[in-house]
């Protein structure tokens, strides 16, 4: 669901607003869609230039959808490892992991950002599914003293490469401490906030969390008026960036029936840790026999595409179905269509060759390497500064 809104639109109270809605509305988002049974912004005007702003200076998205499910109590770390195949047992206070959240059958319900809090605090950052409910259902039957809920936390990204300025501006040169998938807590003017140097763009970023939310409208007016000399713009998530950077959009690259191997995601599973956590078993199994299919880079001949496609496009090889194309975008930096693909694993090789059927016509395709841009994610750690 994408169209117009005003304050007075709405499907009724089942869908929330987050503490940022007036203030994006008044900034000029044209368009919303749902996310965690909230509204997001889709649109401040062209989606192109939206990229040019993320990419040449930053701009400032309410990302306030990203939930956050709470996980406290004397079990909490013992609960959150159960969650997720991912070794928890070094994250420190402070830091920051990409997860997934698996069920028994090894498929991936969730890949939030992880954050430690405090030694029996944590947060998973949410990507479009209910995982608060998942993780309440798991520790009645657990056994384990924790107690999970959502809080008041509502985050707004500041990403691109002049963000590391903007928030100098706003929190002096001690945020340039804060490292890469590392988290502090701060104040602005009264505000509580928890930061993380972390972001969904594929560029330099910041996540600002607002533990208040009676006070979204003044932090990002605050913002827009540190960031406004340094370029910002408000903004919405980059198709455009995210598929240049092969970040994977849930429902749409994977769901609950797409394992982590099938992503090429294996360093995010530890079978061997002795902990156990949910699909552990399946897990093993599927590692075992191998997969029979699995996600690939595509660039899509022809025409520039008019935009991100909103439904999967079949892949072919020769007469047969051979998989999908889950993401697909035209980039104007690369000029070229590109495209992230679930295919068979005996077409998965770099250099194959294949048919994209979109609505409007046939097209041909190659398997190319991902990410398009950037491989080794220098812009997004920072290292490139």
């Amino acid at each position: 669901m994408s169209r117009p809104m005003n304050k007075a639109f709405g499907f009724g109270t089942q869908i929330r607003k987050s503490p940022f809605f007036d203030a994006t509305v008044r900034w000029g988002a044209t368009d919303f869609s749902v996310y965690n049974h909230m509204y997001i912004p889709r649109s401040f005007g062209d989606p192109e230039q939206n990229f040019w702003n993320l990419v040449n200076d930053a701009i400032l998205c309410d990302v306030g959808v990203e939930r956050q499910v709470e996980i406290t109590g004397p079990d909490a770390a013992q609960f959150t490892q159960l969650l997720t195949p991912r070794n928890l047992s070094e994250c420190a206070v402070g830091q920051c992991k990409y997860v997934l959240i698996t069920n028994t059958a090894g498929g991936i319900i969730n890949d939030p950002v992880l954050l430690r809090l405090e030694e029996n605090r944590f947060w998973l950052s949410l990507a479009d599914s209910d995982v608060l409910l998942w993780a309440q259902g798991i520790a009645t039957h657990a056994g384990l003293d924790v107690d999970i809920r959502e809080p008041d936390v509502s985050p707004l990204q500041l990403q691109g490469p002049k963000s590391g300025d903007i928030m100098e501006a706003l929190f002096g040169p001690g945020i340039r401490d804060l490292k890469y998938y590392w988290l502090d807590h701060f104040e602005l003017d009264g505000i509580e906030l928890v930061i993380s140097r972390t972001g969904w763009s594929s560029e330099l970023g910041y996540e600002i969390y607002l533990l208040d939310g009676a006070h979204g409208e003044q932090l990002w007016e605050k913002i827009m008026a540190a960031g406004e000399p340094l370029g910002l713009k408000p903004g919405h998530t980059s198709s455009i960036r995210r598929i240049e950077g092969g970040m994977l959009s849930y429902h749409a690259d994977m769901d609950a029936d797409t394992n982590p191997f099938e992503l090429s995601l294996d360093r995010l599973v530890d079978l061997d840790m002795s902990a156990d956590f949910i699909g552990k078993a399946s897990l093993q199994s599927i590692k075992q026999n191998g997969v029979t299919r699995s996600q690939v880079g595509l660039v899509i001949e022809g025409e520039p595409l008019s935009g991100p496609n909103t439904e999967f496009w079949s892949v072919s090889s020769g007469d047969k179905i051979v998989g999908k194309v889950t993401s697909a975008v035209y980039s104007p930096r690369l000029k070229q269509n590109i495209a992230l693909a679930m295919v068979s694993i005996d077409c998965a090789d770099i250099g194959t060759t294949c048919l994209v059927t979109t609505p409007d016509d046939q097209r041909a395709a190659k398997v190319v390497p991902k990410p398009f841009y950037d491989p080794k994610k220098r812009i997004t750690s920072g290292t490139t500064q």
